[in-house]
């Protein structure tokens, strides 16, 4: 399996460090790249369009705080059954401040919620990046995550 993690900006600081270890210790079960979309708060449909290029080809998944929560155990399951039914490629869409446009929300395949609450965007990177971990750490019994 292929993720793909597409973020509008970049992490900064510490919320960097961290993102880019679990992108590494999640390296280890799958391939993994990851696509930082500059803002062009002039022309936003320029982003979006960089956005939908990166994840052609993906089953595009939304962080949305409206989307599907899930535990740990069976955000694995998804992923499993993602891979079961030939999904191979798995996009992940981290948007801006002002959140989704109506257009990709319309492309997406399924919107992911952590939580309903809001999270700052560099928090939620590194909560996708970690939560990409422990599901793919459950799927390959490895024991990091404990019940």
């Amino acid at each position: 399996m292929k993720i793909k993690v597409i973020t509008m900006g970049e992490p900064k600081g510490e919320f960097k460090k961290i993102f880019q270890e679990y992108l590494k210790r999640l390296s280890a079960f799958v391939a993994v790249e990851v696509f930082h979309i500059k803002e062009n708060s002039k022309k936003p449909e320029l982003a979006e369009k960089k956005v939908l290029e990166k994840a052609k080809g993906s089953f595009l998944i939304l962080l949305d705080e409206k989307g599907k929560e899930f535990s740990s155990r069976e955000l694995a399951s998804f992923f499993e059954k993602k891979e079961n039914q030939s999904i191979s490629d798995l996009a992940f869409f981290i948007g801006g401040p002002n959140g989704h446009s109506e257009e990709i929300r319309k492309k997406a395949d399924f919107l992911l919620s952590f939580s309903k609450l809001t999270f700052p965007h560099d928090l939620a990177m590194v909560i996708l990046a970690e939560t990409l971990y422990r599901s793919f750490s459950i799927l390959n019994n490895h024991p990091y995550h404990r019940d």
